[in-house]
């Protein structure tokens, strides 16, 4: 996909689960595809505990497909799946596979959970994204399957919590914010393709209507920006070991869609 040392406009959303993207991510990848980026979409589990009727195996196909048909409408590239769903552990053989996939894409821009979200396999994933990339250089790592190391830099930066709290109930509170209003009509359209959680969230979570689910978070967000009418808040990754102190490439890409949060 890129030459191992030659720096592209590609940005990788790596997530746990089917819909984490639509739900929090979305609008920042739709304005990253109209600034030039090349996008890239994975969720590290499957969604095979996303059912009340299904079971596993069923769910998991019915999931990808949805996923799958979410990431063509965004314009990005579809990874597969390497977990299930609460089997995504902090683990050496998971690490191996999920830095072989970052090596291969050699992304600008990673996107991922934050490091306190409401569920573990929220948490984990990040962990694992931190640590692929930071080996993504290193030649003495190795990944399964081999890749070469890659010594582009790589700037990352994690999405607000779902639900909009810290998992002790506090409200979060991103770095910057993007002003996704335009594209919120595509963003719903990505989250309606996963038809399948419609029920499910219902029965979990009391999400009546998950999609107004979504709107309310963004439009909060939103209200947090003192800006924009719909958001998605992101704060950018201490930067020792992935980029320069001052690398900034979601800001540079988007402009004046991007608020920096008053300190």
């Amino acid at each position: 996909m890129s030459d191992s040392n030659t720096p592209d406009k590609r940005a990788f959303a790596i997530v746990a689960h089917p819909d984490d993207i639509e739900f929090m991510m979305a609008g920042t990848l739709l304005l990253l595809r109209d600034a030039g980026y090349e996008l890239h979409y994975m969720t590290v589990a499957d969604g095979s505990l996303g059912s009340i009727q299904h079971d596993a195996a069923t769910i998991a196909s019915i999931r990808r497909q949805e996923a799958s048909a979410a990431a063509t409408l965004l314009g990005a590239i579809y990874h597969e799946s390497i977990c299930s769903d609460m089997g995504i552990f902090y683990a050496a053989a998971t690490l191996r596979r999920l830095t072989a996939i970052v090596r291969e894409v050699a992304p600008t821009i990673l996107l991922t959970h934050p490091p306190q979200d409401y569920m573990e396999d929220h948490m984990n994933t990040c962990r694992l994204v931190l640590s692929a990339a930071f080996v993504r250089g290193a030649p003495n790592y190795v990944t399964e399957p081999p890749r070469a190391p890659v010594n582009t830099p790589v700037t990352v930066y994690h999405a607000l919590p779902y639900g909009l709290r810290t998992p002790l109930g506090e409200p979060a509170y991103a770095g910057c914010y993007v002003d996704i209003t335009d594209v919120m009509p595509l963003k719903r359209q990505m989250l309606e393709m996963h038809r399948s959680q419609q029920e499910w969230l219902d029965a979990s979570q009391g999400l009546g209507a998950f999609v107004a689910h979504m709107e309310q978070m963004s439009r909060e967000v939103g209200r947090r920006s003192g800006s924009f009418t719909f958001a998605e808040g992101w704060t950018r990754h201490l930067p020792l070991g992935y980029c320069a102190e001052t690398d900034d490439p979601l800001a540079d890409a988007l402009g004046d869609r991007l608020l920096h949060a008053v300190q």
